[in-house]
């Protein structure tokens, strides 16, 4: 979980990841580590500086494809997305 470090991730955060997620999720996460990269940097890109929150509670959509993932944020106004991201991550869910 190398590259999420490079990618910001603290080291609480990347402990916690690991304790909380079956080993066979682990090693996709870490063989999609492109994939993830890319939407987290789009992510940190758009303002969004709980990212690290929002890919503990929703890791999966990490592992949609970048365009299809870009899709679903692109969707909204930037300024209002990253003030309701920030305020509620739960608002993933309804995206």
């Amino acid at each position: 979980m190398k590259f999420l470090e490079e990618l910001g991730f603290s080291p609480e955060v990347i402990a916690e990841i690991k304790d909380n997620t079956p080993d066979k999720l682990l090693t996709l996460l870490a063989a999609q580590k492109k994939l993830i990269a890319e939407n987290i940097n789009y992510l940190k890109n758009l303002g969004i500086t709980n990212y690290q929150e929002i890919f503990v509670r929703y890791y999966d959509i990490f592992l949609m494809d970048s365009s299809n993932f870009r899709g679903v944020f692109d969707k909204y106004d930037p300024v209002d997305l990253v003030a309701k991201l920030q305020k509620n991550i739960n608002v993933v869910e309804y995206l």
